[in-house]
């Protein structure tokens, strides 16, 4: 047998994908502490904490209205599930917590959706969950957003053509579409 045969197959990990954005990292610099492009990696009973207190949090924000320890991170498994997930619990007596549209007051936690916008304010991050296979470790990753996550999110080309009758199907899977109908382009000979 070679080498290479005996060699374990290495686990998958999962990883929390963060892009970050403040409106003031330009001049404020509030992210100076978090790593970029570089995946950090946890076991996975730790428990990773956001704030402004570099002795209790891993991810230090540089910024007086950040809360010492604004929120924390932890993977759990639901009961009778071989599938691993990640909570977020807001730490902060003072300022809500949002996971995309929703509300966490003080001590409040929720399960992370695979793709969600966490706000709190004037921070925004994306976070998009990547599966894997090990029970034992996770892996957080960031990246520096160069413009509001919100306005990223609304700006979508226009990707599809627009038919003859003038008429294009929304695409209801995305979150901010509607269901109207869109203006119809009429040639001055038509009318």
């Amino acid at each position: 047998m070679s080498s290479f045969e005996e060699t374990e197959t290495e686990e998958t990990v999962h990883c929390l994908h963060m892009k970050i954005y403040h409106p003031f990292q330009a001049e404020k610099q509030v992210f100076r502490s978090i790593p970029l492009f570089k995946k950090d990696r946890y076991k996975t009973d730790e428990m990773v904490k956001f704030g402004r207190d570099n002795s209790s949090c891993k991810y230090v924000l540089l910024d007086n209205r950040v809360s010492r320890i604004q929120f924390a991170l932890q993977l759990f498994r639901h009961r009778d599930s071989s599938e691993l997930c990640f909570e977020i619990k807001n730490l902060s007596r003072r300022t809500k917590l949002l996971v995309d549209n929703m509300e966490l007051d003080y001590l409040n936690k929720t399960e992370l959706p695979y793709k969600c916008i966490l706000r709190f304010g004037d921070y925004q991050i994306l976070v998009e969950r990547e599966g894997g296979e090990s029970l034992d470790y996770f892996e957080i990753c960031f990246e520096l957003a160069a413009r509001s996550l919100l306005q990223e999110m609304l700006y979508v080309p226009c990707l599809q053509p627009i038919p003859e009758n003038g008429y294009v199907k929304p695409d209801t899977s995305l979150p901010w579409s509607s269901n109207t109908l869109t203006p119809i382009e009429v040639d001055e000979s038509e009318s």
